[in-house]
Formats: structure tokens, C-alpha cells, sequence
């Protein structure tokens, strides 16, 4: 904790910050703890105990397929009704995981929207709740824990397969897609692998087909043979396959790298900065040990390390603000809500491809300002806004109410002549001390 437990003039700031990167913003009170309190609070080895109140939905099990080939009347009736069932699914998942955001206390579940970015996994294509949820459980249980843990996880995981075609790998008609993947996004990145140790890489992956219950392991379909991969000899399977790439030099600094971009800043960590990581996140690979070193360095701290917030990090933000939750939200506002990140360009459980979303100054375009005003104007309409209504100084108390430290003059004027508290409260956040994390 050296180097952040000072009680220093930026401390607010600097719990905020904490608040933004390994959490959702602050809800009410949390600018009011001190440093090595939010420190121990979000990355300390307590479980989550608001957010494993939220329970996941039930009755995700995929529909019924159609008995027939779709041409009939009573056969097409039946498809729709599936695909039915399947948004109605994903809709509960998504506003069960905006919930549990929402009223998280610990940087767990903010680690495991990173992972879900990080190991990009989209129900488009995979089309069954049930293994979306079950990919979620993981990455939320092993989220600060090993990432080796996680990695082997991820690389037999139901959903992933189905994404990444894993299942039509087999012996003697190799798929490379997920060991290609595995290699460039998940745990290396671009140059530290070779295309034969694509090919290699997925011999080993062979055997993993699904069922109705998910990914099973079949021997007769695994390649056994001889596999050379990243320099090493074997008859390797999938989780050595994975054990391989992570011991890899260069996977420390990828993974490092994408944490840092995440949580710290667009400008990668200098080479004393990453040693110094490196070293935290050892040979264990471990990301809480990882992260409590991260939050200690001068770059966490530096004022110009500001991050663009994300849709679902600006609306949960936004949400445990006016202390609203998703799932107690009417099926009506709830609807609005998912159509507003939609309009942003940033769903749960649907990103745009397998290299996840974007970042940064991406998410500040001015159809994703627009709907970002509409989403801020349906929230706060709902909203106890008292605190507000009744201070003497509204633009403060609404800085107060969002945790933002301060207007900018600019800022300032332009809230100060919004005499509707809502309107007051919407336009503010929206603002750039509000978008932006600084």
C-alpha cells in the first residue's frame, strides 16, 4: 500500500479514481473513505456479500428445437416462439449482471466485466443463456484470481467453443480459430507465436465437442500425437496448451498491458513500471496481487491518466447514483435502459466481435452523446432528486450526487442555468467531469 495510504491534498480524488477503475463509480458515501479503506474494501479478500444477494435467473435452459426443417406453418410458429424465448432469456441475464453492478462493493465483479471483454464471447452466435451465465460464474469466480486458472477455464468453455468453432476441431480436420484467437488476444498477442504454433496449438485443442449440457471431452476425436508448440515437445491437450502460452515471457506483459490500458491509461507502463508488475503478478499469475501493486504506482495516480468510461461503466455509474436497480426498475424503464446502451454501441453478453469493444475517445461520438442524454434524461426522471432540489447551490450538490470533484467554469456556467433539477442532474451527466474519468 506504499505510496497511496498518504492522506495527501488529492486523496478525494484519488478515491474516486479507485471507485471509477476497479469499481462502477462511487455510490453515495464512498468519497467519504479513505484510501487504504477503499483499497481494502475493493481488493481486499471479502466476498462481494450485496452482490451474491442478487441471485441469477432461472429457466435458461434453451428452448425446444423444431421437429422439422422449418417448412411448414405449425414448424415456423415453433421457431419464432424459440427465438422468442431466447431474447427473453438474455434480456433477464443482462439485468440480472446491470443488478449485480449496480450493487457491487468489491473490484470483483468490475474484473469480470474486464474479463468479459478480454475473452470476448457474444450470445449472437452462441444462442443458449444457460452456457453465457455459466461463462460468467467463471470469470466472476476466478476474476482476481489466477489468470492461468481462468485462461484454462475459458479455453473448454462452453460458449467459448461454440464462439470460436472449437467444436469442429477434431483429429485429422484441425479448426484453428480458437487457437489462433487464444494466442493473438487472449494471452501473447501478434508476434510472440509463430502460424505452426497456430496449427500445433490446435491438435491440441482436439476432443472438445458439445452436447445439451455443454462442452464434453471425447478421446477418440483428440489428436494424441506428438504436438511441438512455443518450443516444447509433447502429447499436450488443451489446458497444457494454455499452461504453455502462459509461461511464455511474453504473456506477463500482454496481459499486464491490458489491465493497464483498462484501468490505468491509453500510454503503456515504462519498462521500471512493468517490471515492478511483473514482479507483483509472479509466477502465480496473480491478478489480485497484480492489481494491488497496480493501484500504487505514480501512473495510477496521474491526473492526465483519464479514461474514457465505457456505456455499461457510465450507466451503472449513473445507476448506483441515484440509487436505482435495474431488476427493481418497471419492465418498461428496464426496456428503455437496454435500448439506451444498445443506442451506445455497448451491450453485456452481445460485443461486437471476439477482439471486444473499443475505448477511449470511440465511445464519444455524437449519435452515442445523443442517446447518452436520452438514456441520463429516462433515468433521472425516476430518480429521488431531493438532494438536489433543495440545496442552495444545485450545480455542487449534483456534482456531489455523481462524485465528480468539481466543474470546470465552462461547466459550471452551462449547468447553472438549468433550473429543472432533473434536467440539471441529466445534462451533468453528461458532462465531460462525468464521462471521463479523471
Amino acid at each position: 500500500m506504499s505510496g497511496i495510504g498518504e492522506r495527501a491534498s488529492g486523496e478525494r480524488a484519488l478515491v474516486r479514481r479507485l471507485n471509477d477503475r476497479l469499481g462502477f463509480g462511487p455510490a453515495p458515501g464512498d468519497l467519504e473513505a479513505g484510501v487504504d479503506a477503499t483499497v481494502r474494501r475493493l481488493l481486499g479478500p471479502a466476498t462481494d456479500a450485496a452482490a451474491a444477494a442478487v441471485p441469477p435467473p432461472t429457466g435458461l435452459e434453451p428452448p425446444a428445437k423444431a421437429s422439422k426443417d422449418g417448412k411448414d406453418k405449425k414448424d415456423k410458429e415453433s421457431k419464432k416462439a424459440a427465438n422468442r424465448e431466447r431474447v427473453a432469456q438474455e434480456r433477464r441475464l443482462t439485468i440480472w449482471w446491470l443488478d449485480r453492478m449496480v450493487v457491487s462493493r468489491t473490484a470483483g465483479e468490475r474484473l469480470t466485466w474486464f474479463w468479459h471483454g478480454h475473452f470476448a464471447t457474444s450470445n449472437q452466435k452462441v444462442r443458449n443463456a444457460a452456457w453465457m451465465l455459466a461463462q460468467n460464474q467463471t470469470q466472476r469466480k476466478l476474476a482476481l484470481a489466477r489468470f492461468g486458472d481462468l485462461a484454462q477455464a475459458m479455453i473448454v468453455d462452453s460458449a467459448m467453443i461454440r464462439w470460436l468453432d472449437g467444436q469442429r476441431n477434431r483429429k485429422g480436420s484441425p479448426n484453428e480459430n480458437l487457437a489462433r484467437e487464444f494466442l493473438e488476444l487472449f494471452t501473447l498477442g501478434i508476434g510472440h507465436y509463430q502460424e505452426a504454433d497456430v496449427a500445433q496449438g490446435a491438435r491440441c485443442l482436439t476432443g472438445w465437442v458439445l452436447r445439451e449440457q455443454g462442452a464434453v471431452f471425447q478421446r477418440r476425436r483428440f489428436d494424441s500425437g506428438s504436438k511441438t508448440v512455443l518450443g516444447s515437445t509433447g502429447d499436450f491437450d488443451a489446458k497444457e496448451f494454455a499452461g504453455l502460452a502462459l509461461a511464455q515471457p511474453a504473456s506477463a506483459a500482454f496481459v499486464i498491458g491490458r489491465l493497464w490500458f483498462r484501468l490505468v491509461s491509453a500510454t503503456p507502463p515504462d519498462s521500471a513500471t512493468l517490471a515492478r508488475l511483473t514482479t507483483a503478478y509472479g509466477d502465480q499469475r496473480d491478478v489480485r496481487s497484480l492489481l494491488t501493486a497496480m493501484v500504487s504506482e505514480p501512473g495510477f495516480k496521474d491526473p492526465a491518466a483519464s479514461l474514457v468510461k465505457q456505456p455499461v461503466e457510465w450507466a451503472v455509474g449513473l445507476l448506483r447514483a441515484l440509487r436505482l436497480r435495474p431488476g427493481q426498475l418497471p419492465e418498461k424503464e428496464q426496456t428503455k435502459l437496454l435500448a439506451g446502451l444498445r443506442g451506445m454501441g455497448q451491450l453485456p453478453y452481445r460485443p461486437p466481435s471476439v477482439g471486444g469493444w473499443p475505448a477511449g475517445a470511440s465511445w464519444l461520438t455524437t449519435s452515442a452523446g445523443v442517446t447518452r442524454l436520452q438514456l441520463a434524461q429516462q433515468l433521472v426522471k425516476i430518480a429521488d432528486l431531493s438532494i438536489v432540489d433543495n440545496a442552495t447551490d444545485r450545480v455542487s450538490a449534483a456534482g456531489a450526487l455523481l462524485g465528480v470533484d468539481g466543474w470546470s467554469d465552462r461547466t459550471r456556467a452551462a449547468l447553472t442555468g438549468l433550473k429543472d433539477p432533473a434536467q440539471l442532474v441529466a445534462v451533468a451527466a453528461c458532462a465531460p467531469e462525468y464521462v471521463v474519468s479523471a
